[in-house]
């Protein structure tokens, strides 16, 4: 991959504007292709690795926390929330790998002191990518280890990222937190209603 889309890549998952963002920087604030500079999360909202107990994996860097998931989120599960939207706009991202030529922006919601796991499902692997909070190349399977808030009130935590397809599609995804297994189906680029899915452990 060459570095002008590895940095393409990184602005898209870090992107952050302010309180008045909240809503759109989980699920469409920037546009994929927009290259202008973009501002640093604040401090005071971002969550660090300070959270991770010694020896254990670094947290999952958030944008922000949160009392519950906005009201235009569905939850999978008792710990993750995903957006309520018939379609999430699809973009051209400019990846090498073919699995991820188009991106869309989407914010995920995680309970806080949660460690989530997210893939696509079987049959999919060559045709859908994930990541959240800036940290590795978009893959098939991401985990998202959301530590609790220095101040402990936060119930969630927002991370910024999205996901990858080859072609705009409904695509089935597998979400594991706490022992428990949920699937939830995301139209990218195109609506479930009207898109053909394998369900999830077919191939």
């Amino acid at each position: 991959m060459n570095s002008n889309s590895a940095e393409h890549r990184t602005g898209r998952l870090t992107a952050w504007s302010g309180p008045l963002c909240l809503a759109l920087v989980l699920s469409a604030c920037t546009p994929a292709g927009d290259s202008r500079p973009q501002a640093t999360p604040p401090a005071s909202r971002a969550t660090t690795s300070t959270g991770a107990g010694l020896g254990e994996p670094p947290c999952t860097p958030s944008v922000d926390t949160l009392a519950a998931p906005p009201a235009n989120y569905r939850l999978v599960g008792q710990d993750v929330a995903v957006p309520d939207t018939p379609v999430l706009p699809a973009e051209p991202s400019g990846e090498a790998d073919p699995a991820a030529r188009l991106f869309a922006k989407w914010g995920l919601v995680v309970r806080a002191d949660r460690v989530v796991d997210l893939r696509v499902a079987p049959g999919w692997q060559d045709r859908a990518r994930l990541g959240w909070g800036g940290t590795g190349a978009p893959a098939a399977t991401v985990t998202v280890r959301a530590c609790g808030p220095e101040n402990g009130r936060a119930q969630w935590l927002a991370f910024v990222g999205g996901a990858w397809v080859a072609r705009a599609a409904c695509v089935p995804l597998i979400v594991t937190s706490d022992g428990q297994t949920d699937n939830v189906n995301l139209g990218i680029g195109a609506p479930c209603d009207t898109t053909t899915t394998p369900h999830p452990g077919t191939s």
